[in-house]
């Protein structure tokens, strides 16, 4: 509009702003019609709205605070069933607000200042054992039981998965070495056994 308070025309216009005559003739009409009014932005064609902004945030405080009686997290379908929207407005808020229940992301931060030494240790052993041993990894059994993580989970929230560290307190480790049989396997021969955590 202001190159056109200029004096220039609209081919003139089209050409300078990159875009295409037709475009340029259009908002002068607006203009001539309306003055400044008609510069605003049209609703554009398409079906209204007819979700309301009460039941997109129902569904996002349900995702983030509940849980389903029969299972760890929200699905899609479950949630459309519980709100009675349909499963595709579900996937849409989610998606606009970066909604995963069904993901969740682990961490594990050491604070243990000789790390890198402890690791590279026991990968030694693997890759050169000593002369005439058996190095053992054992993990869990099920008398070991893993009641608490090391540190509490952080909740899911728009935008970012469930986040929870990997390790977690262990209980019973006596069990685990009384479960290994530490007879010899031969004369001078040892058994190393490093528990991975």
């Amino acid at each position: 509009m202001l190159r056109c308070a200029a004096g220039l025309t609209s081919k003139e216009i089209a050409a300078e702003l990159d875009h295409s005559e037709h475009t340029v003739g259009k908002w002068r009409r607006r203009f001539a019609e309306h003055r400044i009014e008609g510069l605003s932005d049209e609703y554009r064609a398409g079906r209204p709205r007819t979700i309301s902004d009460a039941r997109v945030a129902d569904v996002i405080k349900r995702t983030l605070e509940t849980t389903p009686k029969d299972a760890t997290h929200w699905s899609i379908r479950s949630m459309a069933a519980e709100t009675g929207l349909s499963h595709t407005t579900v996937r849409r808020i989610w998606n606009a607000f970066g909604l995963q229940p069904h993901r969740a992301e682990t961490f594990k931060l050491s604070t243990d200042p000789l790390f890198v030494d402890k690791v590279q240790d026991v990968v030694g052993l693997y890759m050169s054992p000593p002369n005439r041993a058996i190095v053992l990894c054992v993990d869990e059994k099920s008398q070991i039981q893993a009641l608490d993580r090391e540190q509490p989970v952080l909740p899911m929230s728009p935008g970012m998965a469930e986040r929870r560290t990997h390790t977690y307190i262990r209980n019973g480790t006596t069990s685990l070495f009384a479960a290994l049989d530490m007879e010899r396997t031969g004369p001078g021969a040892n058994v190393l056994c490093f528990p991975t955590r």
